[in-house]
């Protein structure tokens, strides 16, 4: 689903077939790491399943492209750099590609936006931060999935440690004035997202 689309996108800044085939192997490596059960090509093709329900508020699709397919670039638990390495790694494939300076900059705070998930006065950003969390706001069934694949990956950490980090990062959401920036997603998601995490949190005690 996503090489095709890739390569689409790619071929819009006209590069060559060979060094486009040569990102996308780097992209799929990354995301394919036998470490990653829930930020691989499943979380990516989520992701853009959500964006394209709102691509018409989109100012500029090929930027949010771009930021799907760097997001989650480097992910390594044991590291708090992920999403800056993440953004700089962007900023190095759009600058090789000629893109104008100020679009790779929103590509940029784009991914780093993605850390926080706060709100943005870019649209644009508001509306990928809100896809990227969509999964909270999924059926249940689904996000026990999506938790326990989580789970899956900080596998190196006994439960107590764990369990600490994540009640914490589940609070967070909670305390928010609301989890979602956009009305389409607050419409969509936000009441599921909070009975979601409620549940969660209680599961978790």
């Amino acid at each position: 689903m996503l090489k095709p689309i890739f390569y689409k996108l790619l071929e819009s800044y006209i590069i060559s077939e060979k060094e486009i085939k040569r990102l996308w192997m780097q992209i799929e490596k990354q995301h394919t790491h036998h470490e990653r059960f829930y930020h691989n090509f499943s979380h990516l093709e989520h992701l853009y399943t959500q964006l394209l329900a709102v691509k018409d508020h989109i100012n500029n699709w090929d930027i949010v492209l771009f930021a799907l397919f760097y997001h989650d670039y480097y992910y390594n638990i044991h590291r708090k750099d992920n999403e800056k390495r993440s953004a700089t790694k962007a900023f190095e494939i759009l600058t090789q590609i000629k893109l104008p300076v100020d679009q790779i900059e929103i590509c940029h705070q784009m991914i780093l936006s993605t850390l926080g998930h706060q709100t943005s006065t870019l649209s644009d950003i508001n509306y990928f931060t809100d896809a990227d969390l969509s999964i909270l706001g999924s059926d249940w069934v689904s996000y026990q999935i999506y938790f326990k694949n989580v789970r899956l990956e900080y596998s190196f950490y006994p439960d107590f440690m764990y369990k600490k980090g994540r009640s914490k990062m589940l609070k967070h959401f909670l305390d928010m004035p609301s989890i979602f920036k956009t009305a389409y997603f607050y419409q969509q998601f936000e009441q599921q997202a909070k009975s979601n995490i409620s549940r969660e949190l209680d599961l978790s005690q």
